[in-house]
């Protein structure tokens, strides 16, 4: 049996699954694209994702960590791949060991640290790609990008025997061209991610949007957090064609959260946009 009720949002070919709620967990995984940012508690759906990318090390973000590594061994899976600023190492190999020493027999993991800049293979195709973030010291945020190549125009209407033979002769006849298919933000402050173009055309932004009453504004800044007056500006700037809210506090209901965005957003990026706890999406 599952261990979690994990929210479920289908969009075109990719299911997002995933808990979140300030101080309490945060795990949001695509299995189509073998990832999972952050781990929560480990939810047994997400086990068999080969790749976690850990954004900060704050509890309720991080706590599944040697569940996730030793249950993979328990299920005979190879080693998952942990990707966490590097600032985290340290800690992290502690509690694996230590998890180790607690149950008689050793954890693996595949522990990559990782700063703004730096690009991890998640599948033959996809890359994670790091940015930073504005939260805990050395949090960072991850966009998942396909990487294709493309013919130059002038090639286009060759057969495949003239393709082949420029290419014996190392004539470059294609060029790359870079697909944002999904950016995670994970904890922050207000940033202009617009600035960073596989941010702002990422087909799928996956933001957190923690406070919503204008009372809560300093408990928003305080805290590193984005106030929805902060989400408004944040997205206005964006061309994202989804828009997934996680991270909401557990002062504020869902109808309360939905009637404040549909207030503040214009139609247009209300209509595109979805809450990862709304009650339709539990499974």
């Amino acid at each position: 049996m599952p261990s979690h009720r994990l929210a479920k949002i289908e969009i075109d070919d990719l299911e997002i699954i995933g808990y979140s709620v300030a101080g309490e967990e945060t795990v949001v995984a695509i299995p189509q694209l073998d990832v999972c940012f952050d781990i929560g508690k480990a939810p047994n759906q997400v086990i068999a994702i080969n790749n976690v990318l850990l954004t900060h090390g704050h509890m309720d973000h991080a706590a599944g960590i040697g569940y996730y590594l030793s249950h993979r061994k328990f299920c005979g899976l190879t080693p998952g791949t942990v990707l966490a600023p590097e600032n985290l190492l340290g800690p992290i190999r502690q509690i694996v060991d230590a998890w180790g020493n607690l149950d008689g027999n050793s954890v693996p993991v595949n522990l990559v640290g990782v700063k703004p800049g730096y690009e991890h293979q998640v599948k033959p195709n996809p890359i994670a790609r790091v940015f930073p973030v504005k939260h805990s010291y050395g949090a960072v945020g991850y966009t998942i990008i396909e990487k294709r190549k493309k013919l130059k125009t002038e090639y286009l209407n060759l057969n495949s025997r003239q393709i082949v033979e420029l290419k014996k002769q190392n004539v470059t006849i294609d060029y790359s061209v870079e697909i944002p298919l999904v950016s995670y933000l994970g904890d922050t402050s207000y940033i202009d991610f617009s600035k960073l173009d596989y941010i702002a055309n990422s087909r799928i932004l996956i933001a957190e949007c923690t406070f919503f009453l204008d009372e809560h504004r300093e408990r928003a800044d305080d805290g590193k957090h984005i106030h929805v007056d902060d989400f408004l500006k944040l997205i206005e700037k964006m061309q994202n064609e989804h828009i997934i809210i996680t991270h909401l506090s557990q002062r504020m209901s869902i109808p309360e959260v939905r009637k404040i965005l549909k207030k503040k957003l214009p139609h247009e990026i209300y209509d595109k946009t979805k809450i990862l706890m709304d009650r339709k999406w539990i499974s």
